[in-house]
């Protein structure tokens, strides 16, 4: 019986939502997968590293790559250019691995039209009141700059159609134990399982009026 081929794993939701945090918790609980290094055009924040958080490259080297063929997504967001290697992933995938790939929907988007083996994952705020909460609450942008973001987040929210589960991330820890059971079914041909909890559609019809104009 020949190895297990590893499943690439998207996981989107629009700014605010805590994906980086429940992304980073499940890749430090699960050792079968594996969180995708994306490239990108904007500098390191305190405490980043090349080649871990990100591969942090020139604006002149990223579009270089992209007209290579080097990535499987890319897009613009916030005025930076972010993209995933598609060489670095088929590899960890052969190798039986499972990727976790961190992106933003509009490189969602091009995975769920070039990728049939990709899973999609959004992560969901509780409302959206909530959401322009957290995104005021955080106080590091200014008054404007939260506008563009919110106005941004309600046209991601949009996107969830493209999404095969749904994950709403309102108690961080409980989250990451649902994402990982999709990750579970998944791999163990049960995915019938995952979509009958955590499918998009099921996961609406339980929110009800905070989310009606998304189904």
């Amino acid at each position: 019986m020949g190895q297990r081929r590893g499943i690439p794993f998207v996981i989107s939701a629009p700014s605010g939502t805590g994906k980086t945090s429940v992304c980073r918790r499940v890749v430090d609980a699960d050792p079968l997968i594996i969180h995708s290094v994306s490239h990108t055009t904007r500098a390191p924040r305190a405490g980043e590293r090349d080649g871990s958080d990100y591969h942090f490259v020139s604006d002149k080297e990223f579009r270089r790559l992209a007209e290579a063929g080097a990535f499987l997504e890319y897009a613009e967001y916030g005025g930076h250019l972010y993209g995933t290697g598609s060489g670095e992933l088929d590899a960890t995938l052969a190798r039986g691995l499972d990727v976790l790939l961190e992106i933003e929907v509009q490189g969602a988007a091009q995975i769920r039209e070039g990728r049939a083996d990709a899973r999609l994952v959004f992560l969901l705020p509780p409302s959206r009141e909530e959401l322009e909460r957290r995104l005021r609450g955080r106080g590091t942008d200014a008054p404007e700059v939260v506008d563009r973001r919110l106005a941004l987040a309600r046209r991601e929210l949009e996107a969830i159609r493209l999404f095969d589960y749904a994950i709403v991330n309102d108690d961080l820890e409980l989250a990451v134990t649902q994402v990982r059971e999709v990750l579970a079914a998944e791999r163990e041909g049960r995915a019938a399982d995952a979509r009958a909890r955590h499918g998009r559609e099921v996961v609406l019809q339980r929110l009800g009026p905070r989310f009606d104009k998304l189904r």
